[in-house]
């Protein structure tokens, strides 16, 4: 089969190179499928330069932890999945609830990802495809959406009806938040360094955009916005480069969700006045599968679409890699296989 693999020791997309690998085939209790698409994350870009935690690749991997795919065949055992069903991975394998232990692999790395024509995981690896979703809409759902459902949804209180919703930036997780808090009955305020990506995010159910270049000290933009009282939920993908403007803008009873590092994780912030405000900081890994599947229950009730700004051919992921790289987008970035 065809794939694409990082290099050992990779620090550049230069490290990125087709290669080709033996058709896997299921076994026991196992379900191969047809990669249909794949999208990328922040992450992905970490892993192909030797920045993300861990450092440079130690073997030639597959990346990307996103995708979605048709099954072709089932191994023995197997009674979740039939072939000719649409599914997709989960981040983490195989986590299907409670607390994450240190063993479970993602995607991308440790574990070869989804930038391939075929992969087999164990069957509790996957889910199925929410209803009405094309397969490059269903591959943007394994990473940046669970992580804002998390955020959002699960960890701490619960996003409801009224409450206000801070989301940095408009990449894959903010969008997701965006989508996802609006659908729960939320206002949305969004942050971005361009108006045109403001205007986008309004379109999509924005109430308010900070064009934080303009205005650099943003709590203060927010706390305008929200005549002093704050939000109730920070989802927070700047990193230590903006957690402690992030502490400011909470609200009393709200929280932070601590997703992202685009900041980078040098610098300092005191959580200090969280106490004042029975707030709370919450760090976020993704999530486990019912967690998934609850997400994908809201995505079919409130047929909510993810947003895809481009799409790349198979054979033109290295640019894929390049304009996600450069931030030449709003949402997702997909590749079809």
């Amino acid at each position: 089969m065809k794939v694409y693999e990082i290099q050992k020791g990779s620090t550049s997309l230069e490290g990125l190179r087709r290669g080709e690998r033996p058709d896997p085939q299921p076994g026991p209790h196992e379900v191969l499928v047809r990669m249909r698409a794949t999208a990328l994350n922040y992450r992905d870009q970490g892993i192909l330069t030797g920045r993300y935690f861990g450092g440079t690749v130690t073997r030639n991997l597959i990346p990307l932890s996103d995708g979605a795919g048709d099954v072709v065949a089932v191994g023995p055992g197997v009674t979740r999945f039939k072939p000719g069903d649409l599914v997709v991975p989960t981040f983490f394998q195989v986590w299907i609830a409670g607390p994450r232990t240190a063993a479970r692999g993602a995607l991308g790395s440790p574990l070869d990802g989804t930038l391939c024509e075929y992969m087999v995981l164990h069957e509790d690896g996957f889910v199925a495809a929410p209803k009405g979703l094309s397969p490059e809409e269903a591959c943007t759902l394994g990473c940046a959406a669970l992580t804002a459902w998390n955020g959002l949804m699960v960890a701490g209180k619960q996003v409801k009806p009224g409450d206000t919703v801070l989301c940095m930036g408009t990449g894959g997780v903010s969008i997701f938040a965006l989508q996802l808090a609006r659908a729960a009955g939320a206002r949305v305020i969004i942050t971005s360094s361009s108006d045109e990506k403001l205007e986008r995010a309004r379109k999509l159910g924005a109430s308010d955009g900070i064009n934080y270049k303009r205005f650099p000290e943003w709590e203060k933009e927010v706390a305008r916005l929200t005549d002093g009282r704050g939000v109730d939920c920070v989802v927070e993908v700047g990193g230590m480069g903006t957690l402690q403007r992030s502490f400011q803008t909470v609200g009393l009873g709200g929280k932070v969700a601590l997703i992202g590092v685009l900041t980078g994780e040098n610098g300092s912030a005191n959580p200090h006045g969280l106490m004042f405000k029975d707030a709370s900081l919450h760090g976020i890994g993704v999530g486990n599968r019912v967690m998934f599947e609850d997400m994908n229950r809201a995505i079919e009730a409130n047929k909510i679409k993810p947003v895809i700004d481009k799409f790349f051919s198979f054979e033109n992921a290295a640019d894929a890699y390049r304009e996600h790289g450069a931030g030449n987008f709003l949402g997702k970035v997909v590749i079809r296989i």
